[in-house]
This record gives C-alpha cells, sequence and structure tokens, in this order.
C-alpha cells in the first residue's frame, strides 16, 4: 500500500490593515449679531443771563395841592308824570264745537296654533343574513 506522506510549507501571506482617515468637513454656519441701535434725546438747557438791573429809591418830595371850595345850591324842578291806563273791554264769541262719533267694528281675528311635527328619517341598513348549507 502506497504511503501519503504530508509536507507542510509556509507561505507567507501579507496583512492588510484599514486606517480608518478623518475627513475635515468646512461647514458654514449663520450667527445672528444682535444690532443695538442708538436714539439720541435732545434736551433744551435754558441759557441763563445775568443782567444788570436798577435800584429805584422813592424820594419823598412836598407838593402844594390847591384847596377847592365847592357851594352847592339846590333847585327844585318839577317833574311830569304820564301813566297810560288801559281800557278792557270783554266781547263774547261764539265757537262751534265739531261732534265727534265713534263707530266699533268687531272683526273676526283667526288664531294661529303652532304644532311641533316630529321628524322621520329613513336610514338604510345593510345586514347579512348567514347562508345555511344542507348537506
Amino acid at each position: 500500500v502506497p504511503q501519503v506522506q504530508y509536507v507542510d510549507q509556509v507561505v507567507h501571506v501579507p496583512v492588510q490593515k484599514h486606517v480608518q482617515v478623518p475627513m475635515v468637513q468646512t461647514v458654514q454656519k449663520h450667527v445672528e449679531v444682535p444690532q443695538v441701535e442708538y436714539v439720541d434725546q435732545v434736551v433744551h438747557v435754558p441759557v441763563q443771563k445775568q443782567v444788570q438791573v436798577p435800584m429805584v429809591q422813592t424820594v419823598q418830595r412836598q407838593v402844594e395841592v390847591p384847596q377847592v371850595e365847592y357851594a352847592d345850591q339846590v333847585v327844585h324842578v318839577p317833574m311830569e308824570k304820564h301813566v297810560h291806563v288801559p281800557m278792557v273791554q270783554t266781547v263774547q264769541k261764539h265757537v262751534e264745537v265739531p261732534q265727534v262719533q265713534y263707530v266699533d267694528q268687531v272683526v273676526h281675528v283667526p288664531v294661529q296654533k303652532q304644532v311641533q311635527v316630529p321628524m322621520v328619517q329613513t336610514v338604510q341598513k345593510h345586514v347579512e343574513v348567514p347562508q345555511v348549507q344542507y348537506v
């Protein structure tokens, strides 16, 4: 019987390494910058001026006032007075007063009654009837 002989041979297999290299990405980002508004307010400042005011002095002075003498004389003036006296006259006047007659008429007014009638609504309904099979 022939014999089988095994010969081992070492074969070099190169090892492959996988390295993950990061990729750099540039992304734009929107940033809101707050706007500052300056509001100026004009304030009126009054200007103060210094004015020289002269000082007034009062001086007493003697003044002679002439004396006036009044001589009154009473004169009597008669006064006439006119008075109007009205005359009153009474006059009779005949006035005709028309006579008013009322005639009443009875009118029959029919009374209407309101009756609430129920509303009937018809709805179709599908019913399945089971089939019985006889064997």
